[in-house]
């Protein structure tokens, strides 16, 4: 069982959803995004996904895609996700990596899986990999060990559900809408639903993403779905924050406020 598997069982045995959160490597600082993300797990995200900037962020909003771009005009290296990997993983909550395919691809498949496996990661999230073209990837992943988190939407029909459910471990990523992150207040109507389609087709947990920032939809989306992923509103804390100290103790008290949402569990709406 990998880390991110059991945390998903330790959520599942408590009665709630597993909370997962985002936040780039790099940003504001290596160190400070260490920080931002530690204090996460202390305030009880379950799962860490750490964004690898990249120059063309396809799925990013202008709020992520800002934070990325600072932390590239910082001098972000992709060394230096490796390493906030690693600093991360000693808060003993699982680290994956979010990131688009051409960094990876560009580093070396198997040399980026050892190295993340070496650091204690627990695994990718790669949004603009489909499975067929993955080969490489699920042998390296496999070798080490590795989670492998594909996405879903709700435009996939049921076969390309099926296909990209057996390629996954871990768990499969529900992207609640279609386009790009933090552009919406509510969480789309049409998760449950996506939710439903992919139970049907793996017993993996199906965790859900773009739309979430507060307790209450966090809460909404524990009633139907096994985890709940947040990006855009903490990387919003920290932008909004006038110094990295007042950042933390905002990303601190929103985790903590959607770490009470995910236990509420409400409903899902009909």
């Amino acid at each position: 069982m990998t880390g991110v598997s059991a945390a998903f069982e330790k959520a599942a045995a408590g009665d709630r959803a597993a909370l997962i959160g985002y936040l780039p490597a790099g940003f504001p600082s290596v160190e400070g995004a260490v920080a931002a993300a530690t204090a996460m797990a202390e305030a009880g995200v379950d799962v860490l996904e750490i964004g690898l900037p990249y120059s063309d962020p396809l799925i990013d909003g202008p709020v992520i895609q800002e934070a990325v771009h600072r932390a590239l005009a910082g001098g972000f290296r992709v060394s230096d996700v490796l390493a906030t990997v690693e600093a991360i993983a000693q808060s003993g909550v699982p680290v994956l990596v979010m990131t688009y395919w051409n960094p990876v691809d560009h580093y070396g498949v198997a040399a980026f899986a050892r190295d993340l496996a070496a650091v204690g990661g627990a695994g990718l999230i790669t949004p603009d990999l489909p499975p067929e073209e993955a080969g490489s990837w699920l042998s390296a992943a496999d070798s080490y060990g590795l989670d492998k988190v594909f996405l879903v939407a709700p435009s996939s029909s049921a076969a390309r559900i099926a296909t990209i459910s057996q390629a996954c471990r871990g768990f499969v990523y529900a992207a609640s809408l279609m386009g790009i992150t933090g552009v919406r207040a509510t969480v789309s109507d049409q998760a449950a639903g996506l939710v439903s389609r992919v139970r049907t087709a793996t017993s993996l947990p199906v965790a859900v993403g773009l739309g979430v920032r507060d307790a209450g939809q966090a809460a909404q989306v524990a009633g139907f779905a096994d985890g709940v992923i947040v990006g855009t509103a903490f990387v919003q804390r920290l932008l909004e924050a006038p110094t990295l100290s007042d950042g933390i103790v905002a990303i601190r008290h929103l985790a903590g406020e959607l770490a009470e949402g995910v236990r509420a569990r409400a409903p899902a709406r009909s």
